[in-house]
């Protein structure tokens, strides 16, 4: 088992990853500097250099900390039929999400990282289209539009829910996101 770094070791990536996450609310990675996210954080350069080559490598390792939670999440939920025994995994999905919130409002936001986006996109895609082939295998056709409808209309409602500062709980939104997909299949594959 990998040793977990120490308290003051966490400390720092923490307070560097929340200063990132601010610092890209109104700027892009691009115009981020090691000298302006030290001084955000209240850090010396040579510091951040103990942990990462540069502003890149730090998004890069947290980019690649949340992929790893979510193919974690996609592996406890193995392929089975879409159904009320899907709820957990979108749960899971929110729970992520909320644990990030700041990094991830950056990366979803005007100045994020679209290349990171659509990573994500495509293993979750790849996650759930086995779960809707496995629940409508007679509507492949159309099977592709309709979970495109449903993962943009996900993005979005992510997107709002990250910027605002209503208090839904990640419980709240995985379940306005199960009946949202739910009836929006129903309308579309009425099972017989």
């Amino acid at each position: 088992m990998p040793k977990k770094p120490d308290r003051r070791v966490r400390k720092t990536k923490s307070h560097l990853r929340a200063g990132l996450s601010k610092l890209m609310q109104h700027k892009s990675i691009k115009e981020i500097t090691v000298k302006e996210l030290v001084e955000e954080v209240d850090i010396n350069r040579s510091t951040f250099y103990l942990h990462y080559t540069d502003i890149y490598n730090l998004l890069e390792t947290i980019e690649n900390e949340l992929q790893e939670e979510i193919l974690k999440i996609i592996q406890e939920h193995p392929v089975s039929p879409f159904n009320e025994a899907s709820f957990p995994f979108i749960e899971d999905i929110f729970l992520i999400l909320w644990e990030n919130k700041d990094i991830c409002s950056a990366l979803l936001g005007p100045n994020g990282d679209m290349a990171f986006v659509s990573r994500i996109e495509s293993i979750i895609s790849e996650h759930s289209l086995k779960v809707l082939k496995a629940t409508f295998p007679e509507n492949m056709d159309s099977l592709k539009y309709s979970y495109s409808f449903c993962l943009t209309g996900c993005i979005g409602l992510i997107k709002t829910w990250l910027d605002s500062d209503t208090g839904e709980s990640p419980q709240h939104m995985a379940d306005l996101t199960f009946r949202l997909i739910m009836n929006a299949l129903k309308d579309i594959y009425p099972k017989p």
